[in-house]
């Protein structure tokens, strides 16, 4: 029973998410908020850290993997590594800071409150299937040739 149990777990989709921003926006607390349901007061700089987690999106067993980078300059180069591997970006910055930001959809979220919590992860993850879907499409279409990748904020 334990393997088929394994066997399930590796054929759900897998999400791969970036937290992007700079420090101290909080990118740790929302991604804590919505693995953990748990708020988390104090500020600690983060170097990178990894989290998965199993959830029904739209009726579908998928998986969510969170990659919560750092935000200080100090670590540019390890995070720039990552985002490689990105399929789905999460980009926080401070309501201070919105004007800067103008043309992205805006979607306020509060770790502390859980406001627009869950909504934020799994709309990223509905784009994230989308292009996927879509690239799935174009692989297997009539040309037979690879497109090239678009991104997608959110």
């Amino acid at each position: 029973m334990a393997s088929s149990k394994n066997k399930n777990q590796t054929s759900l989709a897998l999400h791969k998410v970036i937290m992007v921003g700079s420090g101290g926006v909080g990118k740790s607390a929302l991604t804590l908020q919505f693995m953990y349901d748990e708020f988390v007061e104090d500020y600690e700089p983060t170097k990178a850290d990894s989290y998965r987690k199993k959830v029904v999106l739209d009726g579908e067993d998928v998986q969510i993997d969170i990659l919560d980078t750092a935000g200080q300059e100090d670590y540019a180069a390890i995070r720039d590594n990552y985002f490689r591997s990105g399929e789905g970006f999460l980009l926080l910055f401070s309501i201070t800071e919105h004007d800067e930001w103008g043309g992205v959809q805006y979607v306020e979220t509060s770790a502390k409150t859980r406001a627009n919590v869950d909504k934020v992860f799994f709309d990223l993850m509905r784009e994230v299937r989308k292009k996927k879907m879509a690239e799935s499409k174009d692989k297997n279409g009539p040309s037979g040739k690879k497109k090239k990748k678009r991104c997608c904020i959110l």
